[in-house]
């Protein structure tokens, strides 16, 4: 007599079979293409595996649910979910599965299994060599089997990311090395690329000897020479951008937001990649014929976040004569649809003028150098004019008023060097300048 026909005894003295507990089984396989798993069965294997022993046992399966997501985090198998939704609609009230870990790795997934079968909607997990009912030792059993492949888990996680942190105080960066550069998947370390590296040394060169700005970088790399990416593909603008940025070509990286010393062989040197930089924050020089804008670059938009960039006008006066207007407007007034309108130069000038008045003149980071221009004015009104610099003193507060001087009317590298050291962002919202953090205004003098 089978397990599940034993005959009791009623009250009434009458003997009778019990109605089996399982009738419908759902087989469920899932395998992972992460390192976790990569030792299971596949599913194919699990299915195959799994029918054999529902034959021998005379279960039977109704359906049988494929699934290949890793079960790390809950919620997150469109097929497991289901289902969970299908035995709580009754339409299962079994599973069948490989191991426990097939059917959870965490805890939010464990603790629906575990739910539903205080509810008696789940009956039985069934696995080759256990089976689990809904009994206070068996579902015990279930949880710490689960518990134990989400402790695997976390530790394995922790094992990694103390192997990175192992590798990169060896010198070496833990993951793909940018463009120039290749695993040497052999010794575990990084070589140069000797196909792409002196496309990258050449690019470096170009930006601090010839001017270079990024996006004429990216053309030369895409027109006139024949570098690819290691996918074969042409470079695109903001891989230009972050080239020009990384500090992994002089043999520093940033891993884990804390800077290494690399073992790996540099492309430039710390003083080419610093010119660089330099050369990227003043902006462009106006090669090619390229326009050169005093402010563009130094304005954030108050609306949509992106930057504030200028077009030039010229209008023809009756006598033949051009004038040139300058108009600022965001960069997504027209592709992002900003509602931020355009504005005029001079106008943009008298309201950094007005910031520059109620800023603090040390917080701008120029002190120094507008000091040197007002002493060797000093020097040539004494030297050459004959006047007294202790009867007619220059009091400190025209260091601001030269501030405002170079915004009106110095060339627009010098007006950039004035606010490229405003630390403060500035932001335009509604036609108006403001800084995102206003600094304190200048102390009585």
């Amino acid at each position: 007599m089978a397990q599940n026909e034993a005959v009791l005894e009623t009250p009434e003295g009458t003997r009778e079979a019990p109605q089996a507990e399982v009738g419908r089984y759902c087989l469920y396989a899932r395998k992972s293409s992460e390192s976790d798993e990569r030792q299971a069965l596949s599913i194919d294997s699990q299915i195959k595996e799994m029918m054999a022993i529902a034959e021998r046992d005379g279960i039977e399966v109704v359906e049988t649910i494929r699934e290949s997501h890793s079960a790390k985090d809950s919620g997150q198998r469109p097929e497991f979910m289901e289902l969970l939704r299908r035995i709580r609609e009754q339409e299962f009230n079994g599973i069948l599965t490989w191991a426990p870990d097939r059917l959870s790795r965490n805890a939010g997934d464990l603790g629906d299994l575990v739910d539903m079968m205080d509810q008696g909607l789940l009956k039985h997990i069934k696995t080759p060599s256990q089976i689990f009912r809904n009994s206070p030792n068996e579902k015990f059993l279930l949880m710490i089997l689960c518990s134990q492949a989400k402790l695997e888990n976390d530790n394995r996680g922790i094992n990694v990311k103390r192997g990175m942190k192992n590798k990169c105080d060896m010198g070496w960066m833990p993951c793909l090395p940018p463009l120039g550069y290749l695993n040497d998947k052999a010794n575990h370390t990084i070589i140069v690329d000797a196909e792409r590296a002196p496309f990258i040394k050449e690019a470096f060169n170009k930006v601090a000897e010839e001017g270079y700005t990024g996006r004429a970088l990216w053309s030369w790399f895409n027109k006139e020479t024949e570098f690819t990416t290691r996918a074969g593909k042409k470079m695109a603008l903001s891989m230009v951008h972050n080239m020009l940025r990384n500090h992994f070509y002089y043999g520093q990286f940033m891993h884990g937001g804390v800077m290494h010393q690399g073992k790996h062989e540099p492309l430039i040197t710390k003083e080419l990649f610093d010119k660089v930089r330099e050369a990227m924050q003043k902006g462009p020089r106006g090669r090619y014929g390229e326009k050169m804008f005093a402010f563009t670059r130094m304005i954030t938009c108050g609306r949509c976040e992106l930057g504030i960039t200028a077009e030039e006008k010229v209008k023809k006066l009756k006598n033949g004569e051009g004038r040139r207007h300058v108009y600022y407007h965001c960069s997504g007034f027209g592709k992002y649809r900003c509602k931020e309108g355009w504005m005029r130069e001079a106008d943009l000038i008298e309201q950094f003028v007005e910031l520059i008045d109620g800023m603090d003149i040390n917080r701008i980071g120029m002190r120094e150098k507008l000091q040197e221009e007002i002493e060797r004015y000093n020097r040539f009104t004494t030297g050459v004019l004959g006047m007294n610099p202790d009867t007619s003193p220059i009091p400190r507060v025209d260091l601001k008023m030269y501030a405002k001087y170079i915004l009106r009317d110095g060339s627009p590298e010098e007006k950039r060097e004035i606010l490229k050291n405003i630390k403060n962002k500035v932001v335009l919202h509604d036609g108006k300048l403001s800084l995102q953090n206003t600094p304190e205004l200048i102390e009585p003098i």
